[in-house]
Parts: structure tokens; sequence; C-alpha cells
């Protein structure tokens, strides 16, 4: 038996390390994909006021802090029983939409880009950002570092910061937009439209264009079929802000649509002594373990499982995208047949990014939007809430429960990672063991391509990773030459 080892694994958020073992025939007989990385914020958030957390919470991640400044402030507002007026949902999601255009063009770009645009198997010194705008030209780059310098500048006014922010408050948001601000958020979400339709052009000559890439896209290396969720809106339309959470089977078929507090009813989690992460799964279907299809409880949470979910984009560019991804990748374009080929993700992806910039056009063109009135002052005494939104990596929800003072005295979180942990452990046991076979020699392209498996999913483990003991479980293994176990040693 042989092992392989990515450590640390690449072009992702966090930490985490992939274990191939290859049998002496020279197959892989199996893949771990482990993390070990641990930030515990549902235990350190106890005790704490609960109107603190949306300013606490952001601090999970540096990537994403907008997700969960949202999650967590819409939780407070559960908890104070206070609704926000429209202008300050309006602001809340007007923001929101700004980073998500800004967070899905690092992904395509930085992170999974580089993979499609030089090539799996390019060097590894090349295959990255600036070896993307080689290929594509430096004016790619300069519109990459525009978008992200406008929205920043957008996150920054309207979210207090350009990370961390702290603008929502239990009931509604601190900022009152001006006229002024107001005109600058519409030219900046009409270029960040302009850019999305660069992108597209950049994706078909790319990889649409290029016949291996799409039979790598569409092939089995990379297929496997899960339950798809996300939230939609009153029209099963995609919304990242708010919604019921819908959760479809591997079919289309529609499993179950349920108001996000209502997630404990629908959702459980798994735990393997081997990762610091839990595996969510079904609780109508139950956990079947690392297996696909109908009969397992697993699900997948990303913007092809968003759009598994949903009956078409709530906004024009992105819906005709939406038809033409549906009709190439299944034949028909209502999206009624779910798409499970993985590498996909990417697509999606930029469809969402689409929307995103689509959707800040139609929020900073609403008069509304200007209105003084952005808070309500909450007045009822504090009890439980959960807050959800989809994070560009998959819905997230969180779940506070305080005293009569509001101090907080339970903290749940399920991230948008923690509900791809399962498919992305089945995803890099798929491409192992179809890459890694009897004669063929394990390359470091052949190792990057087993990374592109859990790339797709644009994981962020940082996020992902919050439940703490109280002490530390250690397992440690002793394996003969042959692979098996000769002692085990542990502390639980």
């Amino acid at each position: 038996m042989r092992r392989y080892t990515i450590d640390p694994i690449t072009r992702l958020e966090g930490h985490g390390k992939v274990d191939i073992f290859v049998n002496d025939e020279g197959e892989c007989e199996n893949a771990y994909f482990q993390i070990p990385e641990l930030r515990g914020f549902e235990q350190f958030c106890v005790g704490r006021p609960v109107e603190e957390l949306p300013r606490i919470t952001t601090r999970i991640c540096g990537v994403c802090p907008e997700a969960h400044h949202m999650a967590s402030v819409k939780a407070c507002d559960a908890v104070y029983h206070v609704d926000p007026p429209p202008a300050a949902k309006k602001l809340r999601e007007m923001l929101y939409s700004f980073f998500y255009t800004a967070d899905h063009t690092v992904h395509f770009y930085a992170l999974g880009g580089p993979d499609f645009v030089l090539g799996p198997a390019a060097p590894p010194a090349e295959r990255n950002i600036l070896g993307v705008i080689r290929k594509v030209g430096l004016d790619a780059g300069k519109q990459v570092i525009a978008l992200r310098a406008r929205c920043q500048e957008i996150i920054e006014m309207l979210g207090g910061k350009k990370i961390h922010q702290v603008t929502c408050l239990p009931g509604g948001i601190q900022k009152v937009l001006t006229g002024e601000e107001r005109r600058r958020c519409e030219d900046y979400a009409r270029r960040n439209i302009e850019f999305a339709k660069f992108t597209f052009k950049v994706f078909e000559d790319i990889v649409l264009g290029n016949p291996e890439y799409v039979d790598l896209v569409t092939g089995p290396v990379y297929r496997h079929e899960t339950y798809s969720m996300g939230l939609v809106d009153d029209r099963n339309q995609v919304n990242f802000y708010h919604g019921k959470v819908r959760v479809v089977d591997p079919g289309g078929v529609e499993l179950c649509k349920y108001e996000p507090q209502d997630y404990r009813e629908h959702i459980a989690e798994h735990v393997e002594p081997w990762t610091y992460l839990k595996y969510p799964y079904l609780k109508r279907i139950g956990w079947k373990g690392f297996v696909d299809g109908k009969d397992s409880g697993l699900y997948t949470a990303t913007p092809q499982s968003r759009l598994n979910v949903s009956d078409g984009m709530p906004t024009p560019l992105a819906q005709a995208e939406y038809e033409r991804y549906f009709e190439t990748l299944t034949g028909d374009r209502s999206g009624k047949r779910p798409v499970h080929a993985r590498l996909a993700i990417h697509w999606a992806r930029i469809i969402e990014l689409m929307c995103a910039a689509e959707r800040s056009l139609e929020l900073a063109c609403d008069p509304e939007i200007t209105s003084p009135e952005t808070r309500v002052i909450p007045t009822a005494v504090p009890t439980e809430g959960v807050g959800c939104v989809e994070a560009p990596r998959g819905t997230l929800t969180h779940h506070y429960r305080t005293d009569e003072r509001g101090l907080v005295t339970m903290c749940n979180l399920i991230v948008g990672t923690t509900n791809n942990y399962g498919p992305i452990t089945l995803s890099i046991q798929r491409a192992a063991k179809s890459l890694i076979t009897k004669g063929r020699e394990v390359t470091e392209g052949i190792l990057n391509m087993v990374e592109m498996a859990f790339r797709a999913y644009d994981p962020c483990f940082g996020c992902a990773t919050h439940s703490l003991p109280g002490e530390m479980p250690l397992i440690v293994r002793l394996r003969d030459t042959r692979g098996e176990l000769i002692r085990e040693f542990r502390r639980d």
C-alpha cells in the first residue's frame, strides 16, 4: 500500500489535506479529505451580548465576512422579534450584492480559473492569477482589479469597513444613503454588469471553446448525483439574501421547502473521528455514509445547487445565461433537470456573478433606498432566532438562543462549506479512483486534478469548523507496510 498526501491543498480559503491510498496494483483504494484546523466560534460566542455577534462572527473569515454579518444580524432581528424597515433591508441586500460580485470574481480568476485557463498539468509556478493574466491579457487583470476596488469601496461605504463590517444592527442598519452615494452605487453596478459580460466572453472562448475542457466538465471523473439545496423567493427564483430553503432530489423533484428557522427539522450533522468538520445530511433520508444517489442523505449547497433548486434567475441577463447553461448541459433550458457535473459549478458561479451585478443596479435605482428610516429600535425581550443567507459557498445558518438579558446561551453555525463536506469528500474519492489507475504514473498534474474536485466548491474551511470539545481528541494509528492496523492509541 502506498500513500500520497497533498498537504497543504492549494487555492482555497483555510487549510486541509488529502490522503490517497494506492494498492500494490497501482489503483486508488480510497481517499480521505481531512480538515485539521479549528475556529471554535460556537463556544466562545456563548456568554456575550447577542447584539455583539454581527461584529464578532465576521472575524470567522476575512474572505466572506459580509455573509456572516448578514446571517448574524438576521438572527439578531429574530432574537429581538423586530422587523427592519424596507430601506434597511435594501441597503443590506445591496451591500451583499456588491460583495457577491467581488467574491465570485476572485474565485473565477484567481482560484478556479488557473486550472482551465492554463490547463490542469501546467507547472505550479504558472498555475495562478499571474499566469491567468499572461494568458488572457493584461487588460483582463486590470478589469479584475478595478472591479474589486469598486466593490470594496461600496462595501466600506455601506458597511463601515472593507472587511469585518460593523454597519448592521438588530432592527436595521446604521447607514443612511445620500443621493450622491446612490448615484455612485448605480454607476459602479453598471460597470460591474459590463465586467460580467466580459467574464462570460472569457469563459466562452477558453472553456466552452476547448473540446478537451468540455469533455472534462461533462465526463464521468467529476460527476456524481446528490440532493441540492438553496434559498428561493416566492417565485422559486434564486435569492442570496432572503427566502425559503428548497431541497430537490437528484432528479429535480422537490423534497422539502422550509423556513430557515425550521432547519433542525430537516438537517442533522454526522461526526467522523478523523476530522474537525461535521457532515450535515438530510434527516428524512438519513446518514448512509459516503455514497451518492437518491438513497443518500448527502446534499450540496453551491452555485450549481442554487440553480438546480430554482425555476430561474430574478434578473434578465442572468436568466438568459441560466437557460443557456441548462440547455447545454441537460438539453432542457427550463432547469427542471438538475446538473450534476461538478466542474460546471464554475459556470454556475459566473451566472450568479451576473445576477448579483444586476441586482445591485436594481437596488441602487430604487428611490426608497435613500430613506432616512433605516432602523426600528428593538423593545421585546430577547429569546431565540435563526438567520440565513446564501453565502457564495452555500447556505449559511446562524442560530442563537439567549437569556432574558440578551446574553447568548447557545450558538450553532452551519456554514456553506460545512453543507458540502460530504459531497466534496465524494468528489475527491471519485476523481482519485478515476485518475489513479493501474499502469498510470501519479504525476503532480494528476494530483492537481484531484484537487480540482474540491476546488470547484470554492470551500472555506476557516469558516466551517467551530465545534470545540473540552479536550482535543487525538488518534494515532500504526500500520504495517500493507496498510493493516497494528495498534491504535486514543485520547477522546
